[in-house]
């Protein structure tokens, strides 16, 4: 669904009332409301046994390699971006920028706008989605260091202070969307923090308090509400904004906890669904972290050659199924054999 709205994106002239799957970048929030829920639930019990540098490793280990990978191909890609009309400065670009920000982004450092390659001004200019796992990774700090030591009160409210963060910042941006949270400019790392707290603290406090029952086809329900919810159209026009900032709100304070509550309840009762849960699951973080350098070239190819949708949908379709691809031949070849390879040698 990601990349499959960040396709269509290409063909929307950056107005959001023609993109097609509407709401798709709430992909980013369901992510930080699930992990929030996995980490809480991985994790909580385990304290007694684990030391913060022992949950770090654990961390690193679970997130960077594909991390780095995704710099690399964003480096090799870049060039491969250039255009005339979108990214009319890349071709001028020195080598040495280009590695240079490939070997900062390696850390997740983020780079300043003044660093900007691209032009875009996101902070991993060479593959842009890394911005949501900075804000992962600082997720992940505040819960070792602090929020897995506060009582399950005090999470309530931290998690009712920042739902009420993000319904303001929802409905009083001058899009009425979350979108944003890519740049260091001070109003974007406002909407990236907002966007990240309420998700991952509500996670972390359905972790805890949550006691999943059996619901039948818990998959298909969770697959067809993610669908409904990330494909609703844009509501409010453009005389109530606020609208669909009410909608975003909504999704992500009551629906995405819910599917997630849903899951946790399902059970696995075929080998065809074993393997289909297991395929998605394995697939989601390496296809996410990897196929935004195949949309700047797709993108670059649209704008410069004012392809319709009715004449690209086909290249679309390329870019979806090699993304697929890499991601999992990148995953078999490259981050399960580096993840266990690290397991080994660094945690005990």
């Amino acid at each position: 669904m990601v990349v499959i709205f960040h396709l269509f994106e290409a063909f929307s002239g950056g107005d959001h009332s023609k993109q097609i799957i509407n709401h798709g970048y709430l992909a980013v929030d369901f992510f930080f409301l699930l992990s929030g829920f996995v980490i809480g639930y991985a994790y909580n019990d385990r304290w007694q046994k684990m030391s913060l540098k022992d949950f770090f490793k654990r961390r690193l280990i679970r997130l960077h390699p594909m991390i780095i990978m995704g710099m690399i191909i964003g480096a090799i890609g870049f060039y491969f971006s250039a255009s005339p009309v979108l990214f009319p400065q890349l071709s001028q670009i020195p080598f040495w920028k280009v590695l240079l920000t490939m070997l900062i982004g390696f850390t997740l450092i983020p780079l300043p706008t003044s660093m900007d390659i691209r032009g875009w001004g996101e902070m991993h200019p060479l593959n842009g989605p890394a911005w949501s796992l900075f804000f992962e990774y600082i997720g992940n700090i505040l819960y070792a260091v602090f929020i897995r030591k506060i009582s399950t009160t005090f999470l309530s409210i931290l998690v009712f202070l920042s739902a009420f963060a993000l319904i303001q910042l929802a409905v009083t941006s001058p899009n009425g969307d979350l979108i944003g949270g890519w740049s260091m400019e001070t109003a974007q790392l406002r909407i990236g923090l907002t966007r990240l707290l309420f998700p991952f603290l509500a996670g972390l406090l359905l972790s805890r308090v949550a006691k999943p029952r059996h619901i039948n086809h818990a998959f298909l329900i969770c697959a067809g509400l993610i669908i409904l919810a990330l494909s609703f159209p844009r509501v409010g026009g453009t005389q109530n904004l606020w609208v669909n900032g009410v909608y975003d709100s909504l999704s992500i304070i009551i629906l995405f906890p819910l599917i997630v509550y849903i899951g946790a309840s399902g059970d696995i009762t075929t080998e065809w669904t074993l393997k289909l849960c297991r395929f998605f699951g394995n697939i989601s973080y390496p296809i996410y972290i990897i196929h935004y350098p195949f949309i700047y070239i797709f993108t670059a190819w649209v704008i410069d050659n004012h392809i319709s949708l009715q004449e690209g949908w086909w290249m679309g379709l390329v870019v979806l199924l090699s993304s697929i691809l890499v991601a999992w031949t990148c995953l078999k070849l490259y981050d399960i054999p580096v993840r266990k390879w690290l397991t080994k040698r660094w945690v005990k």
